[in-house]
């Protein structure tokens, strides 16, 4: 059984190779999938036995797919990893007990996982662990084509994994919200298309699969969406600290669930109502619009058609 692990990567020499320790018994082939760093990424991943390969940055659903058709056909199982995370010992352990004995009709496997935030395991919230499908079988998944909030997806039957990954950013705030606003703008291009439709909507939004990945996307994009922006980031971060309980994660908590549940939230929608007004005062529509103010270049991914994007013109 050959499991291939893919990690993707820019500038991560202060987590790949705790990343890479984490599942060095359990890989057959760790590939470094990056996009072209200039720190000291590539010696790392090579000094622990990964292979290299790199291809421009696009978003994090393009770039592993693209890691996906650089494997070996050899290939049995694939597991997705971002260098700022490591895998449980528990769930390493599980991961080998079980993989070997899962009939052939299942394609994926889900694991619960948790995020620290400045030092601090987040416990709180109603947001961790969140279920997570990192495993499956090669050839039988890929990622969403989104730009941001991307899940792996596959066709066939899944099962639940005990264990768990851990999100363990070491950077400091001010990187951190750099890379949330960076984020906020791909989420905004998502919140976009839902509204005008200029791309192809690749979504694991679902009601009856019973997993939730695929009940969170779905009040995301029929519930969330759907409310008056600005409200929903407070309603959204009411809920978690209050109702969840998330003041009782500490002070660095309470950070937390400020800017990541209301801050980020509420900057998303922002940038929405930004590529709107643009839109309103200059002859354009939302492709256009998007990239003069949010600086994406949504058609370098997903061209729209002429016609189109005279149907996105206000």
């Amino acid at each position: 059984m050959r499991l291939t692990v893919i990690i993707l990567t820019f500038n991560e020499e202060r987590h790949l190779a705790r990343c890479i320790a984490s599942v060095e018994g359990l890989a057959t082939e760790i590939v470094v999938a990056d996009c072209f760093s200039t720190d000291a990424t590539l010696a790392i991943a090579r000094s622990h036995g990964a292979r290299v390969i790199q291809h421009a940055w696009v978003n994090h659903a393009t770039q592993f797919n693209w890691g996906l058709t650089q494997l070996d056909a050899e290939t049995d199982w694939v597991l997705r990893l971002d260098a700022d995370e490591y895998l449980t010992p528990a769930l390493v352990a599980e991961i080998q007990a079980r993989l070997p004995h899962i009939g052939p009709e299942t394609d994926g496997l889900y694991c619960g996982r948790r995020m620290t935030f400045q030092g601090r395991l987040i416990r709180h919230g109603g947001v961790f662990p969140v279920q997570v499908l990192r495993l499956f079988r090669y050839g039988r998944g890929q990622c969403e084509n989104r730009w941001m909030d991307e899940h792996i997806k596959v066709a066939g039957p899944t099962q639940q994994l005990q264990g768990e990954l851990i999100d363990d950013n070491l950077q400091s705030l001010t990187w951190w919200t750099a890379k949330h606003n960076s984020y906020a703008s791909r989420e905004a291009v998502d919140l976009l298309n839902l509204e005008y439709g200029f791309m192809p909507h690749d979504t694991v939004a679902s009601l009856r699969d019973g997993q939730q990945a695929g009940l969170k996307r779905w009040l995301k994009e029929r519930v969330y969406a759907r409310l008056p922006g600005g409200l929903r980031a407070f309603a959204y971060f009411f809920y978690r600290y209050v109702i969840r309980l998330g003041f009782l994660d500490g002070a660095e908590g309470t950070a937390f669930h400020v800017l990541q549940g209301f801050w980020y939230r509420y900057l998303v929608d922002a940038k929405v109502r930004e590529v709107r007004r643009y839109m309103g005062s200059h002859p354009c529509g939302v492709v256009e619009a998007i990239e003069q103010v949010l600086e994406i270049r949504v058609a370098e991914q997903m061209p729209a058609t002429v016609e189109n994007e005279q149907r996105y013109r206000l």
